[in-house]
């Protein structure tokens, strides 16, 4: 009798303490909800408030196209590591670029352009003692390349220069390829005499059309009535690779690197806003 009551009495403990781990955990729950409600009002509140008071820059509408062209300087980061030359190729584009408002000094655009531009790599070809060899060989890559940019810049608006400074991320295909080489220096196995015996990419086409990354540069730009003239030099990093990266594959990397220098003509096609 003893023993059942003593059951029964630690069955009603645990009864007990379970009601009240639920009881805290309904509370805690729905006390949470509603201080989460609260908190994201409060917070569109403030948002909305920021937003109404945050207008403090002049509102700008224009939108300029022209053309470009320039020099592209290409290698590739190849992991094991092939040694390279520059790989100079010309890039040609058009361009649209959209003001949206200025900042006390600083003048804020997006700026969109579709590019050809031409990579690949130019080997500086070496044999397994790695001694100079008389061999060339140059694979080219053509590309047609969107970069979507935000464009800051300080100075003068009309007649007369202005510094600036682009960044965004950039999109490519690459549409065609093809090589150029001389007759390769072999070695006792008949194989071309290469460092580690790295020669594979040579019969390699590549397996990623897709490229990605990042670009980014500095320019000036010079207003005129006749229109906008601008020089720049940009850097673009790929993110993606154009081979295959698995340990089955040659290669662990091979991305772009580039740097461009290049000049642009606009125009406007659009201006609602008198400076």
């Amino acid at each position: 009798m003893l023993a059942i009551t003593l059951s029964m009495c630690s069955c009603s403990r645990l009864m007990l303490r379970q009601i009240a781990i639920y009881s805290t955990i309904y509370m805690v729950h729905h006390l949470t909800r509603h201080a989460l409600s609260l908190f994201c009002v409060s917070l569109i509140g403030c948002m909305s408030s920021f937003r109404a008071n945050a207008q403090i820059g002049e509102p700008r509408s224009d939108i300029l196209i022209g053309v470009s062209g320039g020099v592209a300087m290409n290698s590739v980061g190849f992991d094991p590591t092939i040694k390279q030359n520059l790989h100079v190729a010309p890039t040609l584009g058009l361009t649209a670029r959209f003001m949206s408002e200025k900042y006390f000094s600083m003048v804020c655009a997006l700026q969109v352009e579709i590019n050809y531009t031409a990579l690949g790599w130019k080997e500086n070809v070496l044999d397994a003692n790695s001694e100079p060899l008389p061999d060339t060989y140059s694979r080219h890559l053509h590309y047609i390349q969107l970069p979507l940019l935000a464009r800051l810049g300080w100075g003068r608006e009309e007649r007369g220069f202005m510094g600036y400074f682009i960044a965004g991320p950039q999109l490519g295909y690459c549409f065609s390829e093809k090589s150029s080489s001389s007759q390769f220096t072999l070695n006792a196995e008949g194989m071309p005499d290469r460092p580690n015996g790295l020669y594979a990419q040579y019969a390699m086409a590549i397996d990623r059309r897709f490229d990605y990354g990042i670009t980014g540069g500095l320019g000036i730009e010079l207003s005129t009535r006749i229109g906008h003239f601008d020089l720049e030099g940009r850097y673009y990093y790929g993110l993606g690779d154009i081979y295959n990266n698995s340990k089955a594959d040659v290669f662990a990397r091979s991305n772009h690197s580039t740097i461009i220098v290049k000049l642009a003509y606009l125009f406007s096609v659009k201006r609602k806003n008198k400076r």
